[in-house]
């Protein structure tokens, strides 16, 4: 799996894409939002095959060499291993600890990510629902499996006490970069959330992969209260997909109301603009500028209606022609994956959503793999989804 080190988050303001008609259905939507080619390169076909059968609602997906995969399923509480030819449940992994909301089934295991020396350490980091005393919150954790990667051997929180209330909005992504990781976060479904920094619901945080201490360098850093310490960036609704690309540059993937999925590149402080109050109004705009201070424009959006985006990752390679260097999200209620090319600056130069992509219902993530490939996990229930390998076309 491809590592990057963090250079700088430039703050370069990136551009907004004008909104869809009102009146489109999310197909529409998707194929209007494909604007200009970034580029005159062909886009190859894609060779897509069912790599990892049998799953329910696999939220997150980490190659670890060698044709492994390690995995989490959100509602089983489970993490598992393919082996390359079959799959197995990792022993000692306390899924009774995780917390798996059912009124709003949106929470329970989710984020994965494995150490960027996972060779040696076998160190992996999740994003779940947790117990408290007489109630949940969502938090990340640390884990470490044996030499033969059967087991747990050890386990710790790095970090808890983000919101919760049935279990909606409890989006939890990490990627990591360098010492740190960045944690996406869903605002919980409660309108003061997003804009209070001293509240983790609706924020991209910042914390050390060993201590779980906050970066030394968040914007927030000095300030009195322990949570705003952690802040990088806020005003955010539901936080579904965070990346590196390799610039340096972090984006991630937001889900909207009926309205308005972003794709935001992050910017350290940033205000992301979303308000919704009194109560929890999802009528108001994802990005409300009449917001005091600046707030920053997405450089991708769906416009209404949504196409319930998900995670997504860049990928890379040079047999993906046209693909290489996109930003490839899924979206769960559209069921496609959208690439999108940015120019280096962060303005969006076009999108392409392939076919080959279109027939496995609900997409939930992209994740890129070693060579030109992919993965994509599904998100329909029922014990029926699957690890996609997807590869582009040798002509």
């Amino acid at each position: 799996m491809r590592r990057f080190v963090l250079l700088t988050l430039v703050t370069l303001t990136a551009t907004l894409l004008a909104p869809v008609a009102q009146t489109q259905s999310p197909a529409q939507a998707a194929a209007q939002a494909e604007g200009p080619q970034a580029d005159q390169q062909a886009a190859p076909a894609l060779r897509v095959k069912r790599l990892v059968t049998g799953l329910d609602h696999p939220w997150d997906v980490r190659p670890i060499g060698g044709g492994k995969l390690l995995f989490t399923q959100r509602s089983r509480a489970t993490v598992s291993l393919w082996t390359g030819h079959r799959k197995r449940t990792i022993r000692d992994f306390p899924s009774s600890s995780v917390w798996v909301s059912t009124d709003n089934p949106e929470t329970g295991l989710m984020g994965l990510e494995t150490d960027d020396d996972f060779a040696t350490n076998h160190r992996f980091y999740t994003c779940q629902g947790g117990f408290t005393g007489g109630g949940h919150d969502v938090r990340v954790m640390t884990w470490t499996l044996d030499d033969a990667l059967t087991r747990i051997s050890s386990s710790r929180e790095l970090l808890g006490g983000f919101p919760t209330s049935t279990g909606r909005h409890g989006g939890c992504r990490i990627v990591q970069v360098g010492s740190k990781l960045y944690v996406g976060t869903g605002d919980a479904a409660i309108g003061r959330n997003p804009e209070n920094k001293k509240s983790f619901g609706g924020k991209t945080l910042c914390l050390l992969a060993d201590s779980g201490d906050p970066c030394p360098g968040n914007p927030f850093i000095h300030a009195r209260n322990r949570t705003q310490r952690y802040v990088q960036t806020y005003g955010h609704r539901n936080v579904q997909g965070i990346d590196v690309r390799r610039d340096g540059t972090l984006w991630s993937v937001e889900q909207g109301t009926y309205r308005d999925d972003e794709v935001n590149k992050l910017v350290d402080g940033g205000d992301y603009g979303y308000n919704p109050v009194p109560g929890y109004n999802e009528n108001v705009p994802m990005t409300d500028p009449s917001l005091p201070g600046h707030q920053r424009k997405a450089v991708w959006r769906s416009g209404n209606p949504t196409l319930a985006t998900s995670g997504g990752g860049f990928i890379y390679g040079s047999g993906w022609g046209a693909y290489n260097g996109t930003f490839a999200v899924a979206a769960l209620k559209a069921e496609r994956a959208l690439f999108l090319k940015l120019s280096a600056k962060g303005k969006l130069l076009g999108v392409r959503v392939p076919s080959a992509l279109r027939h496995y219902g609900r997409l939930r993530t992209v994740v890129d793999g070693p060579g030109d490939i992919a993965y994509v996990t599904t998100d329909n229930g029922g014990g029926h989804d699957v690890i996609l390998a997807v590869r582009p076309q040798v002509r």
